[in-house]
């Protein structure tokens, strides 16, 4: 488990502790009684996208940030987390789909998503390309394009996740 799982397990875990949670099935532990990965990423990430995705991730940054230079590195810093977190719920989504082909028989599943992630990621380099142009090459034109790609990533987090159960 890397540090980026090692720290969404630990987050939960203690939000668990603190009873702010859901409760979980028995199914939803190993031996050792520690809540799994999936699930916790699962109720972190769908309980607390919805107050992430709320506002422009450069608006969100000009909060603690005084410079243009402030808020660029930290939406550059949002772009990273959003990316971590999509590699991690595209592999819970990856981990479903070859699930599903193995008990369905039929290799469909994965594949499907594999394209799609592909289209998705096309998709989103494409219209946050868009989205700078319209800055005309200004100073602001890299924090709108890492912006798009922050609520775009978001957004798709969303989604992947929606299928792992």
């Amino acid at each position: 488990m890397g540090p980026v799982e090692a720290g969404w397990v630990a987050a939960v875990r203690a939000c668990l502790e603190r009873g702010l949670g859901r409760t979980f099935r028995s199914d939803d532990t190993v031996g050792d009684g520690t809540v799994t990965l999936k699930r916790s990423l699962t109720v972190a990430m769908l309980g607390f996208l919805p107050l992430a995705a709320s506002a422009d991730p450069s608006l969100e940054c000009s909060v603690s940030a005084g410079s243009q230079v402030e808020i660029a590195e930290c939406v550059a810093q949002a772009e990273t987390a959003v990316d971590e977190a999509l590699g991690i719920a595209l592999r819970f989504a990856s981990d479903a789909a070859k699930d599903l082909d193995e008990i369905t028989g039929r290799e469909v599943s994965l594949p499907a998503l594999e394209s799609g992630q592909a289209a998705w990621a096309a998709y989103r380099d494409a219209h946050c390309e868009f989205v700078g142009s319209i800055y005309g090459g200004g100073s602001g034109t890299g924090i709108a394009v890492r912006s798009c790609r922050v609520e775009l990533g978001r957004a798709r987090i969303a989604e992947l996740m929606q299928y792992t159960q």
